[in-house]
Formats: C-alpha cells, structure tokens, sequence
C-alpha cells in the first residue's frame, strides 16, 4: 500500500531504492547525509541491502518495513539506510563478509547489518520473519534486542566490531601466496598444471545433466570455457563432451525460457527446470559468448538459434533507447515468481487448438504440470530425436513450433509483466558489449556489430565524469553516479579490446591502454601486486577490499590479468606482462585448490602454458580474411588487421605487402612466412 509520506530515496535513479521510497521506514540512501545524522544523534545503523529482483527482499519488505509500528520503533532508535548492491557492490561485499562473519558462513538477500555511526558493523543477519518462526528470532524482537545492546553495553558492542572488522580485513589474504622474487611463472605453470585443474574441473562433472554438482546449479560459464579451451590444446574429449552436455541441457531446460528466449540466473534442481525465474544481463552476456565459441568449434545449429534468440530477447526486452543495457527482469509478477513464465495445459490447448498435441509433446506440458501444479516449458528430446521417433520431416516441424512459440508469446504478452531494472550499469554493460562482439564473430550478423559499437558509444559518452578518462559505475534517466569500480573499468577494457576485434580501428586500444593506466594507478596493491575494488580516490568506505572469486561474473582482478596479458602483446610492453606473471604467481595456489572458484584464473593460465598467437592480416583484402578467420576457434589468440603497415602497432610494423593480402602468424614475435590463405595459417598453426 501507498503511505502518504515519503523518505529521503525519493529522489534515487535505482528502481530498488524508489520501491521502498514511501515506507514509513525514514530510509536514507548511502552518503553523509544518513552518517552525519548518527553521529550526531548517537544513534546505531541499519544498513539494508538488496536489489530490485530479489525475492526476499520484497517479501520483508511487505512484512515488516510497511508496518507503521515496526517503522516507527526503527525510525526513533536508528539510522536507516537502503542500498542496492548493483549499485553499491563495494558497499554490499564488505557488510556480506561481515554478516558471514556473524553467522559462521551464511549469508545472502535481503542483507541487514547494524553499524556503529563511524560504519563498523557489529551485528547482522539476513532475512526475518515478521514473528518469530523456524527458528529465526523476529524483526521487532531482532530490533529491540540490538537496541538495548547498543545503548546499554556500547563497550561491548564496540569490541565486537573490532573483531569483526579484524576478520574482514584479512579475509582477502586466505587466497593469496606470498610472492617468492625467484620464482619464474614458466617453472609454476606447465602442461601438468593445466592437465591437474581440468582433473580438479572433472570431479565435479555431472555427467547426467551437466554443469557442476547438484542444487542449486549455476550455468559456470567460466569452468566450462576452461574445458573448451582445454580441449583446443589436448583434444580431450570428456573436454568437450562436458561443455556440449552442460549447454545442450541448459538449453533444452527451464532455465531457458523456451517462448521468449534469454536464460534464468540459475536451476533450483539438478536437470534445470525449474529456474530462478530473474532474467540478469550478465548471465545472458556469459553464456552468449561461451555459445559463441562452442559453435565455431562444434558448428551445431542449437548454439546458433539460443544466441538468435536470446539475443533478439536482449533487444527487445533489455534494450534502451539510447543504445545501452537495463539490468534485470524480476521472478516475480503480482507478487508470486514465475508466474508469468508458467503454463496449465488448457491456457496452451485454447491457444494453439489442434496444435497443442504436438507442442505439448514436445515442451512436456502435463494436465498435472511438471512443477508445482503449473508447466514450464522445456525440451526433453532434441528436434531431430523427436521427428525421427514421429516420422516427421525436421524443417516443417521445427517452423511449426516456431510458429506456435509465437502465438504463445503473444498470448503471454496479455499477462502482468514482471517488473524490468532500468538502470544501467557500466560493468554489466560491457559484459553484452563483448558478448554481441563474440556473437558477430560467430555468425556474421552485420546487426551484431551495429549494436555493439552503438552500446560502447553510450558507455564512454553517458558515464562519463568531469575528471579526464574517469569514469561513473550506474546511469539512468540522463543520471550518471557513483565512481566506477574495478570490475567496471576491467570489463571495459576487455571489451574495447573485442570491440577493436570487430572493427580495426585501433582508438579502442589507445582507449583501452588508457583505462589501464588508471587501474594500474588507482586500483593496485603494491605489495601483493593485485588490485583493490575501489579506487584510491574513493573516500565513502570503511575498507578497501579485493574482490578475488569468479562467482556469477568474472572478478575484476583475474580480468585485468587478461587484459594486461593481451595488452603486453599488442603492445610489445614487458612491464605489462610481468603484471600478469606476479598475479598469476599470487594466486597459484587457490587456483590449484579451487579452480571451480577461480575459473578465469585459470583460463589465463594458458597463455603461460602456451605461447600466445599473435596473428596480422595485412593487405587491401583484409575485412573479409579476417571474417574467415573468426570462423575458426582460436583461443588465447591475438588478431590485429589493418589495409597497409602500421608502425604505431608492433604487430603490424614493417608489414608491407604491396597489393597482396597476407596472413603473418608468429609467437613470441617471431612470424613464420606469411600466407595468404586460412587453410594455411591453419596449418602453420
């Protein structure tokens, strides 16, 4: 219900925030105002975060912080602060570790951490029920309970926040080596590395339905591009089996959302059926790319027609006017998740009539539902399967079911949308850059291109600030704030580097080398050569942390590796490189250990193992060589292509080749004769 009143988010771009702008809750967003409040009352804060597709939040928000009386007891004893993690994930990781701390491990979202007014936290938990239940102490008694220790025992309470700020602290340090100076990267990184964490990767198969482990399962777009790349250099077959296995079936399930294209974040069960239902971004950008690749190296229609489709979802759905990404579609729409996305057979048999039999078939639509009394739509056979144990010709088939999937995504289109996060983040942007880039080299779709250099130009032009090659982290309605993180500037440069991929226009890598003199500036630790999430120049956090996992999106840190490794190259600049060398040699050990965890590590370890290739295209004919390169699967690979030498580019200086297009392929700098054909290449590949 609406409350006359509103608090002071009112004013917030962030759809998460302006939900809980008319609580009776007095919610301050994130910045001096709300501390400069505590401090001067004396008072603890309440730190809530969540996001705006986050189930939980929503339920807690309609539970407790609509109660006028619950509201009431927080507005007079706290400080309360609302923060959207996708805005703040600096805020959000410093806080989750602490409420990790507090809780032996658990945590998640909602997230509601107690703080002193300097923004030490000294108790948190998670979600709370609006009475006590399952265990879990309630809101009101939660609220009175921190209150009453705050004001009565603050020594104590202050004491805990110490301890808990002294855990949070060394938290980075549990993954990383101490450098040893004499250690050489070619003595740490062999075959035999490679080989142990694909090994490591394999004990974690499941050979049945793909992916890794049981529920719930992620799509681990990282570990499967190990495996593919693995099979590049070993031809190991379990390889790539896996990687085909774990897409087909992601494909094929209720993950994927079979009317309308794109993927859930994750399967609540092991076969991938029933997803979460929120549609984010990143995933999609992930797994886009990864099909991209696996189809240069399989040529398989499924991965062609996932990335048509998904991508045609993307625009149609994610897309702003002004060429860049919102974020997410909720799970939810009144209020119940997925109900959007489910089917009861007889909503199926009214719209497609006699067409139903077979579509139900097919999608295992049942009177009974296959979850939850309802049907979501999946695949259990592939389409040449089905035809041949039917006796049906396979391009009919498939057109009739295309044409079905659309009258149900017209009928769906009649139901009460979930809600769409239109702010757009920088980092989550660039993600889908270098995805529609990975796409366009795949297929050759001259659209994929066009979109991808459009989103690059709103991203430089909107999130810009006043301060030269700086940058701002979320934008929305002509809004641009908050300084843009590690993530954000690493996701860029890896995408100005696939951006120049597409397009030779070699202003991506004068911007992209610029980016990352700023990291290397404002971002590195020097005394464990790995980079912090912040920026020195950022003033308004207790802590400045290392984000070092592979979670659901890359981290930051193993992406500026990448980058620094490619950018050594293309720009023959040593110092780069013995960048990467140190990081790689810091995280040796978890990667070994954990390689599930810290999968685009390990994917830079190739370019250890083996010497990168770097390839040049020079000559009038250029454009359309290189497009038949993109054709093959070259993984660890650098490919730069100009109509005449370059001497500002060491791969392309001293490349004269009159009126002949030629391919040069070296190593190390070293170039074998050139060629003017890929079938050559190919060979001296």
């Amino acid at each position: 219900m609406q409350h006359k009143h509103s608090n002071h988010l009112a004013q917030e771009t962030s759809p998460y925030l302006l939900q809980h702008a008319h609580n009776p809750v007095d919610w301050y967003p994130w910045g001096d105002e709300a501390f400069a409040k505590a401090k001067a009352e004396g008072k603890p804060i309440l730190v809530s975060i969540g996001y705006s597709t986050c189930h939980w939040c929503h339920v807690m928000e309609r539970e407790s912080f609509e109660d006028e009386q619950v509201a009431d007891y927080m507005n007079k004893y706290f400080v309360n602060i609302k923060v959207d993690r996708e805005e703040r994930p600096d805020v959000d990781s410093i806080y989750m570790e602490a409420v990790q701390v507090i809780m032996n491990g658990g945590g998640g979202w909602p997230l509601n951490c107690f703080l002193l007014p300097d923004g030490k936290p000294f108790f948190g938990g998670t979600y709370f029920p609006p009475r006590p239940a399952h265990g879990r102490a309630s809101w009101s008694q939660v609220l009175s309970n921190i209150a009453r220790a705050f004001y009565e025992r603050y020594e104590e309470v202050s004491s805990q926040a110490a301890q808990i700020m002294d855990y949070v602290k060394k938290s980075d340090g549990q993954f990383t080596s101490t450098l040893d100076v004499s250690t050489k990267v070619e003595d740490k990184f062999t075959q035999a590395t490679l080989d142990t964490t694909f090994e490591s990767l394999k004990d974690g198969f499941d050979t049945q339905d793909g992916g890794f482990g049981g529920a719930p399962k992620f799509p681990s777009t990282m570990s499967l591009r190990y495996c593919l790349n693995y099979h590049y250099y070993t031809k190991n077959k379990a390889a790539l089996e896996h990687v085909e296995l774990s897409l087909d079936k992601m494909i094929m399930g209720g993950i994927y959302d079979q009317v309308g294209g794109g993927f859930a974040r994750y399967s609540v069960d092991r076969e991938w059926l029933a997803p979460h239902f929120e549609k984010m971004l990143y995933d999609n950008a992930l797994l886009v790319g990864l099909m991209a690749d696996a189809y240069l190296v399989t040529k398989k229609e499924l991965y062609k027609e996932t990335i048509e489709e998904t991508l045609t979802w993307v625009e149609r759905e994610m897309l702003n006017a002004e060429g860049g990404f919102y974020s997410a579609l909720d799970a939810d729409s009144e209020g119940v998740e997925g109900k959007y996305y489910v089917w009861q057979k007889s909503e199926i048999e009214q719209v497609l009539g006699e067409k139903a039999t077979l579509f139900c078939q097919f999608y295992d639509i049942t009177e009974g539902g296959n979850w939850e009394h309802s049907n979501i739509p999946r695949r259990l056979f592939t389409f040449e399967d089905f035809v041949a144990a039917k006796n049906l010709n396979l391009e009919e088939f498939k057109s009739e079911m295309a044409t079905c999937r659309a009258k149900l995504f017209d009928y769906r289109e009649t139901r009460i949308r979930p809600g769409l996060d239109d702010k757009s983040l920088l980092d989550w942007n660039v993600l889908m850059i270098t995805a529609y880039c990975k796409a366009y080299k795949a297929l050759g779709k001259e659209e994929y291109k066009t979109t991808a250099l459009s989103a690059i130009a709103f991203v430089l032009d909107k999130y810009k600030t006043d301060q030269a090659s700086h940058l701002y982290h979320t934008y929305k309605n002509g809004e641009a704030k908050y300084h843009a993180f590690l993530d954000d500037y690493a996701w860029l440069i890896n995408a100005l580097l696939e951006v120049y991929s597409i397009s030779f226009d070699k202003q991506w890598i004068e911007k992209a080398t610029t980016y990352a003199e700023l990291v290397l500036e404002e971002f590195l630790d020097e005394e464990d050569h790995l980079f912090y999430f912040t920026s020195s120049k950022q003033q308004d956090v207790i802590l400045r942390k290392k984000d070092l996992y592979d979670n659901a999106t890359p981290s930051g840190n193993a992406t500026m590796l990448h980058n620094l490794q490619q950018l050594a190259l293309i720009l023959d600049r040593p110092s780069y490189q013995e960048q990467a060398d140190k990081m790689l040699l810091t995280m040796q050990q978890s990667i070994m250990k954990y390689p599930q965890s810290f999968s685009r590590w390990a994917n830079a370890m190739y370019a250890t193992v083996h010497a990168p290739k770097e390839l040049a295209v020079v000559g009038p004919n250029y454009a359309s060589l290189t497009k038949e390169i993109y054709q093959q699967f070259i993984p660890n690979s650098i490919l730069m292509a100009a109509p005449k030498a370059d001497e500002s580019l060491p791969l392309l200086a001293g490349r004269d080749t009159g009126e002949d297009t030629l391919i040069f392929v070296c190593s190390n700098y070293t170039c074998q004769l050139p060629t003017a054909t890929v079938d050559k290449m190919l060979e001296q590949l």
